[in-house]
């Protein structure tokens, strides 16, 4: 990436904000052509559902607005392009084939590196997260009309998907319960999760010390709320004989619209920014090599020690993205860029530096 430092540069923000409005209605006017097609011309569309399925499409629009917008921003510009070039390269992708499937193990579906944190706080993202990916797995495509239950008298149900019947299967049946309470199920789960999220924010001292409401506790309160109130649902139901039903029924409903509205804006953005980890543990592993000589043409060495810096790509790719933040560090005469030099290297001009502007009184 050494070269012309416009090359590969992000637009500036006015265009980035077009370019993400662009991105955001082709998206959403895609999404809302699956809707059709998926339910059949809306023939399996309950209409029932529509507030579920329009916050939902807001919500998409408004995710992909705002990851356009983040993509855009220089230092993660950098990274989304090295990452996918890494991705694309033949050659890194038969030196590092298991590396992309590990990392999504470790970051995104297992998430062991917070194991070694705190199994605690482990047990809490995992069940926060599979609750809340679980959940949307059920309810987004029921509400879009893209899988339907329809009764086959006398006691027989099936399960259709986007038209073709995928299953058939008797009621009073272990299967059917599963089925029938699997967005219970999740709810526990998301209960857990956001129980053991309370717990520490209100016993640990850093929690405490930088939480915001708005940030850090809404979202979880909104959360429990979703949960709590989709229970008392099947509570209606089994319990109290369908008392109270059309208002919690509407409760229920609110609820789940503001978590929606509320998820790109919120602290559960980091959800979807998630999966572009993988292209920076690419990317990182890459430059790593580099720097350890295991990949050709990858020398870089401070221009006032010799110590090997990082890769000669990394350097290169901090010196565009300083560029495209605004910041120079180009030293004068022949001494070069600041980052061309190791951080003992840096300390010494620094100081030298601060010795030239006050003389004695420096010392």
């Amino acid at each position: 990436m050494a070269g012309n430092p416009e090359a590969g540069r992000p637009p500036a923000a006015p265009q980035s904000a077009r370019i993400a409005l662009i991105a955001a209605t082709l998206a959403t006017l895609g999404l809302l052509v699956l809707i059709y097609a998926g339910s059949r011309g809306l023939r399996d569309f309950d209409s029932a559902l529509i507030g579920y399925a329009m916050a939902t499409v807001v919500a998409f629009a408004a995710l992909v607005y705002r990851y356009t917008v983040w993509i855009m921003r220089p230092p993660t510009w950098r990274y989304f392009k090295g990452g996918w070039s890494s991705f694309l390269s033949w050659r890194n992708f038969r030196r590092y084939t298991l590396l992309v499937p590990t990392a999504w193990w470790t970051d995104i579906f297992a998430q062991t590196f917070i194991f070694r944190r705190s199994p605690r706080r482990w047990l809490m993202h995992m069940s926060i997260f599979w609750g809340v990916v679980l959940s949307l797995a059920i309810t987004v495509p029921l509400s879009f009309g893209w899988v339907r239950f329809t009764l086959r008298p006398p006691d027989d149900y099936e399960m259709w998907a986007f038209g073709v019947k995928l299953l058939v299967f008797p009621l009073d049946t272990v299967l059917s319960f599963a089925i029938f309470h699997a967005l219970n199920f999740t709810a526990i789960l998301v209960l857990i999760g956001v129980a053991l999220a309370f717990w520490r924010r209100s016993r640990e001292q850093g929690p405490l010390l930088t939480q915001r409401f708005g940030f850090d506790l809404l979202p979880l309160v909104l959360l429990a709320a979703v949960a709590i109130t989709g229970l008392t649902l099947t509570l209606s139901s089994a319990l109290w004989d369908g008392r109270y039903y059309s208002f919690l029924s509407f409760t229920h409903e609110i609820v789940v619209v503001a978590w929606l509205l509320s998820l790109p804006f919120g602290k559960f953005f980091h959800i979807i920014e998630r999966p572009a980890t993988i292209g920076v543990r690419l990317y990182q592993r890459v430059t790593q090599d580099l720097r350890e000589g295991a990949l050709s043409g990858s020398d870089a060495r401070c221009r006032g020690c010799g110590e090997l810096l990082p890769s000669a790509r990394f350097i290169a790719d901090l010196k565009a993205v300083l560029s495209d933040l605004g910041q120079d560090y180009d030293l004068d005469g022949d001494r070069g860029d600041l980052i061309d030099y190791c951080p003992t290297c840096k300390r010494r001009l620094r100081a030298g530096a601060y010795y030239h502007l006050v003389g004695k009184r420096f010392l």
